[in-house]
């Protein structure tokens, strides 16, 4: 990298599941409108075949008049190839393929076991980890091994143990983990603010908060906006409006099997006085499967929805054939800023400008001051030149930490089950997971299940499995 004229240039990025067909194009979105920092983007995907569509894709955009940027994207066959000498390492993969989700998700089904994601809490996304750490394992291997002193900045579900595979891997490794879930709250909370005072509020940023968790169940302690308490503001609304929730115009929780109308962060904000600070889908994941995630009809009286994997499978096919007509020219990206904070974040690495925003990282700064040190958190932190700062978030209180606690220690032992092939840990897990304990059922059930579903996902798996 060298700095020129107020501007960052020559900065290597590899990007570790560059054929992707959908975040990939939000990153060359936010590259392309920012004429701030510039370099190359090396593309890496076990599917080349993706990776050169997405190389044809990002320069073409970047060649467009209207684009500011000025970044070449280009293929590369090996992690070796993409690291080395590279400042930023981009992780956004798929591990395995929507048949394995399928199994992560509706499997369960068959016990009552609802899920609206499967990529995180639940039985689902403590498969897909068994999936998913061997992977990073690798890569944090390979980062050691070629590009010890870059940033890697993860957006791969689950979030948390992905981020802690990298740190057993490679401690000193300077890693992170993004997700914009938190950003959705400031919105909604921005939404409530202007409905119940008239204040217009041009920029959700202005939604200040202070950030406690883990990732897809973060908490919001605090929360103002131009200078007045959130709290206090949302009782009220709530008080009229609990049943109906809010939805914005544009983002009603029927049209989208992503948007919700945030009552479940309404409920659990009336039952344990702190924010739940990510989507309704994700925060039902993390509670005993007896309340929100019951079945599929308390799911819709809650105003989400569950998202089936056939339809992931209908939309991976829409976003195959989008590639095709942005390969061939004929559609082209829309320019407009996507919300993300990416390549914010980069620039403040780079010493451009200074950032404070959620991320997921060990809490060994005990930014959590009552959550073990080897627990991944989310809380805000300052991005400047260089470096992470964690910003002490305090304590979760007592009902809150009662809440966390369950999934902290199944991390621990689902990433020891990955590392050692161990289905008993594996099963003790599922035990000990809320969605699962509150649909009651008995341990051979389950034992049952978890082979079934390991069974389903063999092929992603280690030998070790296999015996």
């Amino acid at each position: 990298m060298q700095y020129v004229n107020g501007k960052m240039k020559d900065i290597q990025i590899a990007y570790i599941g560059g054929g992707s067909r959908g975040w990939a194009w939000t990153f060359m979105t936010d590259l392309a409108l920012d004429d701030e920092i510039s370099g190359v983007i090396r593309l890496y995907d076990i599917d080349p075949e993706a990776a050169k569509h997405n190389e044809v894709i990002g320069n073409h955009l970047m060649s467009r008049p209207e684009a500011k940027g000025d970044w070449k994207f280009e293929t590369v066959g090996s992690l070796q190839e993409a690291l080395t000498g590279c400042d930023f390492v981009v992780i956004s993969i798929l591990p395995g393929t929507f048949d394995e989700m399928e199994s992560d998700v509706h499997l369960p089904e068959r016990l009552g076991i609802y899920q609206t994601v499967g990529d995180t809490a639940g039985p689902g996304g403590m498969i897909r980890a068994l999936r998913t750490i061997p992977m990073f394992v690798t890569i944090a291997e390979a980062v050691r091994d070629y590009a010890p002193d870059c940033w890697v900045i993860n957006y791969t579900n689950p979030m948390s143990l992905c981020v802690k595979t990298l740190y057993e891997t490679f401690p000193q490794i300077k890693a992170f983990g993004c997700c914009h879930e938190v950003f959705g709250t400031q919105k909604a909370l921005r939404g409530i603010y202007e409905f119940q005072t008239g204040d217009k509020v041009e920029d959700w940023h202005d939604v200040h908060v202070n950030v406690v968790g883990i990732n897809h169940f973060t908490w919001f302690s605090e929360a103002s906006c131009h200078g007045k308490d959130l709290f206090p503001i949302l009782r009220d609304y709530m008080a009229q409006h609990f049943e109906e929730g809010f939805e914005e115009a544009d983002d009603n929780w029927m049209n989208s099997v992503f948007n919700c109308a945030h009552r479940v962060k309404m409920d659990l904000f009336r039952r344990y006085g702190w924010i739940g600070a990510a989507g309704d889908r994700h925060l039902a994941e993390f509670m005993p499967g007896d309340e929100y995630l019951k079945d599929p009809d308390t799911a819709h009286s809650w105003k989400f929805g569950l998202t089936s994997v056939a339809w992931r499978k209908e939309d991976l096919q829409r976003r195959l054939a989008r590639s095709e007509r942005l390969y061939r020219g004929e559609e082209e990206i829309e320019l407009k800023p996507t919300g993300e904070e990416g390549i914010l974040l980069i620039k403040a690495l780079c010493g451009l400008t200074r950032v404070v925003s959620n991320v997921n990282v060990p809490n060994s700064a005990l930014q959590i001051s009552n959550l073990p040190a080897n627990a991944i958190v989310e809380t805000n932190a300052v991005f400047s030149r260089d470096s992470i700062h964690p910003i002490a978030a305090g304590e979760a209180i007592a009902d809150v930490k009662e809440l966390l606690m369950p999934h902290i220690e199944n991390h621990e032992r689902i990433y020891k089950a990955a590392t050692t092939c161990d289905r008993a840990l594996v099963v003790e897990a599922f035990l000990h997971d809320p969605i699962v304990k509150g649909h009651h059922c008995s341990p051979r059930q389950i034992a049952e299940l978890v082979d079934d579903m390991i069974d389903n996902t063999i092929a992603y798996l280690p030998e070790g499995w296999k015996e």
